[in-house]
């Protein structure tokens, strides 16, 4: 595995259920088109031979354009689907064992929820954090609090790598979180409940490359 580019400006994170009856591979696809750099394949209820199919499949879409694929949690899956790396929780595999697994080109996430789990992860192998939920979010009922967007500059503040905001994002609240110290966008309902998702995701994008250009 040769280490992907990562570009955390517009990070999708799916969720089937918030895609009201759509098409996932379509969806990714339409988020590519409109300029999502990362894609996090999140699947909480299916088999695992199911998610493997799913995460190759994926990876048809996004290796020919470029883009890398996370996988939420799972690195079992992420191996066999041949995946560019794995995003983990608080709870799940630590990320030195991630790392000892992926080796040294693996793209590796870590979300943090407040400042002492920001403060923790700091000396961790990972390439970036996952801060949140900004803003109150119903795609992930075990997110945590809201932080506000005081807290997630706090948790920048604390942090030794990138840091990527997650929770209720949208193109109305956009530039606020960026204006925060945020590298990146990380979107759920924003784009994959969206009337039209590749709009939704360049709206996104435009907003991002606007605050952060180059």
């Amino acid at each position: 595995m040769s280490r992907p580019r990562l570009d955390l400006g517009l990070y999708l994170v799916t969720d089937r259920p918030a895609l009201l009856g759509r098409d996932l591979l379509d969806v990714v696809g339409q988020a590519v088109a409109g300029g999502a750099g990362l894609v996090q394949l999140r699947e909480k209820t299916a088999s695992t031979r199911e998610f493997v199919e799913l995460a190759r499949a994926v990876a048809g879409i996004l290796r020919p354009r470029g883009v890398p694929l996370l996988i939420n949690d799972r690195v079992d899956v992420a191996l066999a689907a041949g995946a560019d790396g794995v995003h983990v929780g608080q709870d799940d595999m630590r990320p030195a064992d991630v790392r000892a697994i992926l080796g040294p080109d693996a793209l590796i996430g870590l979300s943090v929820t407040g400042e002492a789990e920001a403060r923790a992860a700091r000396g961790e192998p990972v390439d970036y954090l996952g801060a949140g939920p900004v803003f109150a979010t119903a795609t992930k009922p075990d997110a945590g609090a809201a932080q506000g967007l005081a807290g997630l500059a706090a948790m920048i503040a604390l942090a030794e790598v990138p840091v990527v905001a997650i929770g209720a994002i949208t193109s109305a609240n956009a530039a606020s979180v960026l204006d925060q110290g945020a590298a990146g966008l990380a979107v759920v309902s924003a784009i994959c409940s969206a009337p039209n998702p590749r709009e939704a995701a360049a709206r996104l994008r435009r907003i991002v490359d606007g605050v952060r250009p180059g």
